[in-house]
């Protein structure tokens, strides 16, 4: 079967966009109904004679991913049962009870709760496993299958079966479905005595405003400077990057202007409204996730040298996409244009194919980039995402520290803590005492867990070159000196990356008593951006100098 799928795939791809090749519009439409025609009458062909059943939804999709994957990454087919989906992520709003699920271990446990409905005020919590939705067993279903059991009309009920941590029955709750909206700014408050923090995860609807007034309110309670964290912010609508500039900079400048193949593509955004600040002292902190809209909003600051850009090379996304309607109700979602910040740089990488392990950008070559200037001619470049103006060096997340996150047991540990203590100090003060991580160690000792690291796989190649060319007796003796060397040095894993692991652990645990706000805050302390951008902050002179390109 997956050789048909392969055969139908680079057939319909070869015939549907073969007229590309094509430039009089006359042969090019004449191209199109041919290939079209050929591709009808081929599936047909396969369907009839084809030895095994075809299922011609399955296959078809197959084609039409891949022929779209040819264009770029964000060309999609988005066929009808996959529409409500694509309209949560756009809008940030759904029917539903306000919990979000995922499988660990084989099990599928509640992950997160959004704060204000229906899951949280009835009880359920964060280490719950799912058991049964309205009395249909579903421990054998995906997490899309069990979330689409839960979604349904506002206003009706759903009843969720859980196992819980410490409760020797399964525990049964019954919950409303409401109009769920997912909050684009989860977290803002104050770090330190007069610096705002504004956390934003997304650019739905109303993300303007809400960046909007958590300065407003920040200001309120004494903020004289402000971050906005973009940080994995993987973008969404053009317009509320547009709105979330326009908090910071003046009305009537230009955001963002788009260029496309299409004359209607080509278009220029500018500032609405009158901002909020035009001149509170501004970091924005970016990362390798921060993409499409976030890139916008930071290029924008950056340009009009608004702020200072903190973190890390963006992700490079300068694409901008637009819904069409299709047959039975599909859509798709086709990239019609570049996005370019003011100094008129596109943060489009220069290819696709090479990218980091996480999709970023890749290293692009100086001699392909290109120079632009800000608003105070410092010098920016184009050729894929945006550069901060304040690189931080991240600390490497240790193989030990992976492993206990990717196997839940940091999660499942921080379920354990929770039953055991009804409450904590509030999230920006709760810090584990030495006592309670040694307890965690103990707790460890009867868990199965594996990891390899870098220096083990290593030795390992090393070890294999050695038998392949005949070097290994010689050298045994060497080789099992060092694999207990650092069989030796693995065991201390746990106490040498104690202090990468406690903050996680502590994350964890914040999030059951306080939801993701407190797990946001719980960060502050030992968050090396966050840490850069106050220091930048309190040092004005330090600030304007970078800013002044000096």
């Amino acid at each position: 079967m997956k050789g048909k799928k392969l055969i139908i795939t680079a057939l319909a791809i070869g015939s549907i966009i073969s007229f590309f090749a094509f430039t009089s519009p006359g042969q090019r439409y004449f191209e199109i109904a041919k290939n079209l025609e050929i591709f009808s009458s081929l599936f047909k062909e396969v369907n009839g004679y084809y030895v095994d059943e075809v299922n011609p939804n399955e296959t078809i999709k197959i084609g039409i991913d891949a022929m779209l994957a040819s264009l770029d990454p964000y060309t999609n087919y988005i066929p009808e049962n996959e529409i409500e989906d694509y309209r949560t992520q756009s809008t940030g709003q759904y029917a539903g009870i306000g919990a979000i699920t995922g499988r660990m271990d084989g099990k599928i446990m509640v992950i997160m709760l959004v704060e204000g409905f229906s899951a949280e005020k009835k009880g359920l919590q964060i280490g719950d496993q799912i058991i049964a939705v309205d009395g249909i067993d579903v421990t054998q279903m995906d997490s899309e299958q069990i979330g689409e059991l839960m979604k349904g009309q506002a206003n009706t009920s759903v009843s969720l079966t859980v196992n819980r941590y410490g409760q020797d029955t399964p525990v049964t709750l019954e919950l409303k479905r409401e109009k769920v909206t997912i909050k684009n700014v989860p977290y803002y408050g104050l770090v330190g005595k007069d610096i705002g923090y504004i956390k934003q995860t997304q650019f739905t609807m109303h993300a303007g405003k809400e960046v909007r007034d958590a300065l407003k309110e920040l200001k309120d309670k004494g903020a004289k400077k402000v971050i906005l964290d973009l940080r994995g912010n993987p973008g969404g609508l053009l317009m509320e990057a547009v709105n979330i500039s326009n908090v910071f900079i003046p009305k009537g400048m230009e955001v963002v202007s788009t260029k496309g193949k299409i004359t209607e593509n080509n278009a220029s955004y500018k500032t609405l409204s009158q901002p909020e600040d035009t001149d509170i002292p501004l970091a924005v902190l970016i990362s390798s996730g921060s993409a499409s809209a976030s890139e916008i909003v930071a290029g924008t600051i950056q340009d009009y040298d608004r702020g200072v850009i903190i973190g890390e090379k963006s992700f490079g996304k300068g694409l901008v996409q637009q819904t069409r309607p299709l047959s039975y109700n599909a859509q798709l979602k086709v990239t019609t244009a570049k996005y370019y910040t003011p100094s008129g740089r596109c943060i489009q990488a220069l290819d696709y194919s090479h990218r980091n392990t996480d999709g970023s950008v890749g290293k692009v070559p100086d001699s392909l980039k290109r120079e632009f200037f800000t608003k105070n001619h410092r010098s920016v470049f184009d050729g894929g995402g945006i550069d901060p103006d304040v690189d931080v060096d991240h600390k490497d997340v240790a193989p030990i520290t992976y492993a206990l996150y990717a196997d839940g047991l940091l999660f499942d540990y921080a379920t354990i803590y929770h039953s055991k203590h009804p409450e904590i100090a509030s999230a920006a003060n709760f810090s584990l005492t030495d006592e309670e991580y040694d307890a965690f160690i103990s707790w460890l000792d009867n868990q199965d867990y594996d990891y390899s690291t870098s220096a083990e796989e290593t030795l390992s190649e090393l070890t294999e070159y050695a038998h392949k060319e005949k070097y290994y007796p010689e050298i045994e003796d060497q080789l099992s000196a060092l694999k207990n060397t650092l069989m030796k040095s693995k065991a201390n894993d746990l106490k040498d990356h104690k202090s990468q692991l406690k903050a996680l652990l502590e994350e964890e645990i914040t999030s059951r008593y306080y939801l993701e706000s407190g797990s946001i805050e719980s960060t502050f302390d030992h968050d090396s951006d966050i840490k850069a951008a106050v220091e930048l902050l309190n040092d004005s002179e330090k600030y304007k100098a970078i800013l002044a390109g000096s």
